[in-house]
């Protein structure tokens, strides 16, 4: 591995406009430094320089869309292979995970409250964290992760990572309450009453949609989303129907298949997909099939009920042709999913968009004063790099009004007559 990424790192032209950074990262990563610190044996330094940047280096560099971002804009890609920036990013930020140290500035006394530990709530502690506010995550899971450990196999992401960047987050001083839903038993209302003078939420797309079809409550037709969480606990048998055409479904079918599955067919609903390309290949490499241009019209217990989608040289649906059945064993549906609106029905002053999404203004503030949201809950489902700049931006947001709301405080008290 290392021999190959050194070999990989030699072959980047140190770009004066690298336009993998510049086009290719929505988080700006200064992908030539950090390839000529590694080359200049500075291998603690690039990893600084990329923990620094982005808090979740060692998570992106093995789960973006790198095909899409910075090696899709490698300006060797042009004449050739792109330089492979995901293996060195992930040999850097893993290597130096261990000595991460996160600094943090003394207590300044303000504490700010973050439910959800996927990756926008932990970007946005780690960020107040080390300005000096008091950070408490509340977490309705066992461990921190989110989507990262819930939602993405085990294959891709090892579970010991995120727990060695856990850890972490301990040294900073935050504070994590595991197995705690805010808009149960406490409520928003409850954290502002104990001090919290902001809130973040980034509590993810949990809640699986729907497709509305007859079938979808059979015993054999489960959603992607559930069945990530814990593949262990499912029987899908020797035959199963993934529907969807995303990373999710290539996350399942790639599951399904390590988990004793023999035929595992992904079923599009269009002549392309909205995975990456390397997922589909990866799943094809598995033993997963793909038939495109799919409908599916029902479950039944025998299987789903398709049907065939005829579209044009550019794509726009023709016709469609009437049901057939798919014999399964199993049918998961892994169509998208939507923020569960526990939370917000508990609160006062957060609205939703017609898609189940918290609406927030440009400094990502909901209706509700001093609470702020990023990440899926208010894009849907996204990948982690977008889902890093979105809470970055919201975490600058939020100590620009704490910062205000603090100024404003001691003017106040400044300006106060005095008493008797």
């Amino acid at each position: 591995m290392a021999v190959h990424v050194i070999n990989e790192a030699r072959r980047c032209l140190q770009c004066k406009k690298p336009l993998c950074r510049i086009k290719g990262c929505p988080v700006q990563t200064n992908v030539p430094e950090m390839i000529r610190l590694f080359l200049d044996g500075k291998i603690n330094e690039a990893g600084a320089m990329l923990y620094d940047n982005n808090p979740m280096s060692v998570f992106c560099s093995l789960v973006c869309d790198h095909d899409a971002q910075c090696e899709g804009n490698c300006i060797q890609g042009r004449r050739g292979a792109p330089i492979q920036i995901s293996s060195i990013e992930h040999y850097i930020s893993e290597t130096y995970l261990d000595k991460l140290v996160l600094t943090r500035k003394s207590y300044n006394g303000h504490n700010v409250a973050v439910i959800g530990a996927g990756p926008a709530g932990i970007v946005v502690a780690v960020k107040l964290a080390q300005e000096g506010y008091g950070v408490t995550i509340f977490e309705r899971m066992q461990k921190i992760g989110g989507m990262l450990r819930y939602g993405i196999p085990d294959f891709r992401l090892p579970p010991s990572t995120i727990d060695r960047y856990a850890e972490k987050l301990l040294t900073l001083g935050i504070h994590i309450r595991p197995n705690t839903t805010i808009g149960g038993a406490l409520s928003v209302d409850d954290l502002f009453r104990d001090g919290y003078e902001a809130i973040f939420i980034g509590t993810g797309a949990w809640r699986a949609k729907s497709l509305g079809i007859q079938g979808e409550t059979l015993g054999n037709c489960h959603y992607a989303v559930n069945y990530l969480k814990n593949p262990d606990v499912y029987r899908l048998g020797d035959r199963v129907a993934v529907i969807g055409s995303g990373n999710s479904a290539m996350d399942v079918a790639r599951t399904a298949i390590r988990k004793g599955s023999r035929y595992v067919t992904i079923y599009a609903r269009r002549n392309g997909i909205s995975a990456s390309e390397r997922e589909l290949e990866y799943a094809l490499m598995d033993g997963c099939e793909i038939q495109y241009a799919k409908g599916i019209h029902s479950v039944t217990p025998e299987g789903p009920m398709m049907y065939d989608r005829v579209f044009d040289e550019e794509q726009n649906l023709i016709s469609e042709g009437e049901p057939y059945l798919i014999p399964a064993d199993s049918t998961v549906i892994a169509a998208s999913q939507a923020a569960k609106d526990k939370i917000v029905r508990s609160t006062t002053g957060i609205q939703l968009s017609e898609k189940g999404l918290v609406m927030v203004d440009e400094n990502g503030m909901t209706g509700r004063d001093g609470v702020f949201s990023a990440g899926d809950v208010v894009l849907g489902p996204w990948n982690v790099v977008q889902v890093v700049k979105d809470a970055k931006h919201v975490a600058e947001s939020m100590i620009y009004y704490l910062e205000e709301r603090s100024a404003n405080a001691t003017t106040q008290e400044d300006t106060a007559p005095l008493g008797r």
